[in-house]
């Protein structure tokens, strides 16, 4: 039974890429239309294309060691200042899950008047002892996310550039490209929708999420177009396994890393990359494996 079910699995794999590879372009490209979409409305609501934290946007991060309710404390918080952006988190000791204190994050509010409501709350006096507050200036934020989004264009340019000159075919190497451009795009469409404000780090895991997505695609070409053992399906077949084999290895080693882990910046760069590994394999083995399908056999390869 079970050599049957591989059977016709390989017989159904192997009719989606010699008869219906133009329909696979059809997922994907919709995927992503829907995803510049919510950007564009996240754009026309707030200004930006992601929501940003503190690190980005400007605000205060203020610490207060305490065992009070999350709960209690942030919707205080809102309740005095609707206007204000606010995001708050427990502070957990060290291998416990004990809590020692409460990291929230407030933009669009001053100090001033952030403390008398915190000190409301809580029922206590803050001071040195139980609370510090960090400024994050609204002018850095802006100025290493404009830059963090010029190192994202010359990457992609830079990684243009490259790939034409390896493969020197015009449109599997723009499949390549935009294969990547996709990855991000819908990346940070997901986080929109899960509500996950992007932070420095954040726009690291971007930057790495390229660099990683990137690389089942050239797999992918490189077997479709300078080898010419066997057929454009077992070539197909061959990097779908062996990319599928290093996407699943990596994506296991992140959700450990993001189960073990106890810092909200790991976290989010883990999550970044994990959501954008699984989109790289709908980009990499539906659209640009359609595409490189479709090239093969009218260029006879």
């Amino acid at each position: 039974y079970k050599q049957i079910l591989i059977l016709k699995l390989s017989m159904e794999f192997r009719l989606l890429y010699n008869k219906h590879y133009k329909k696979l372009f059809a997922i994907p490209l919709l995927i992503v239309l829907v995803s510049l979409a919510i950007l564009y409305a996240n754009y026309a609501e707030t200004g930006d294309i992601i929501k940003k934290d503190v690190t980005l946007k400007g605000g205060l991060i203020v610490t207060v060691y305490t065992d009070a309710s999350l709960e209690i404390v942030e919707s205080a918080i809102k309740e005095a200042y609707p206007d204000a952006d606010i995001s708050a988190r427990r502070l957990i000791e060290f291998g416990t899950e004990k809590q020692i204190g409460l990291i929230i994050e407030a933009s669009d509010i001053t100090e001033e008047e952030l403390k008398p409501v915190l000190e409301k709350a809580l029922g206590v006096e803050l001071t040195r002892d139980n609370y510090s507050v960090e400024e994050a200036k609204s002018t850095l934020g802006e100025a290493f996310y404009k830059q963090m989004l010029i190192a994202i264009l010359l990457a992609l340019l830079f990684m243009a550039v490259v790939v034409f000159i390896t493969f020197r075919t015009f449109i599997p190497s723009l499949a390549v490209v935009f294969a990547a451009f996709a990855d991000m795009t819908v990346t940070l469409a997901v986080l929109n929708l899960l509500d996950i404000k992007l932070s420095t780090a954040g726009i690291a895991a971007i930057l790495l999420l390229l660099g990683y997505s990137i690389d089942t695609d050239i797999l992918m070409t490189t077997r479709v177009l300078k080898r010419r053992e066997g057929t454009i399906y077992e070539r197909i077949k061959s990097s779908v396994k062996t990319g599928l084999t290093m996407t699943s290895t990596t994506l296991v080693a992140l959700i450990a890393g993001y189960i073990v882990s106890q810092s909200i910046v790991i976290k989010q760069m883990f999550t970044i990359i994990i959501i954008g590994l699984i989109v790289d394999v709908i980009m990499t083995y539906l659209m640009n494996a359609g595409l490189l399908v479709w090239y093969a056999k009218k260029k006879n390869v």
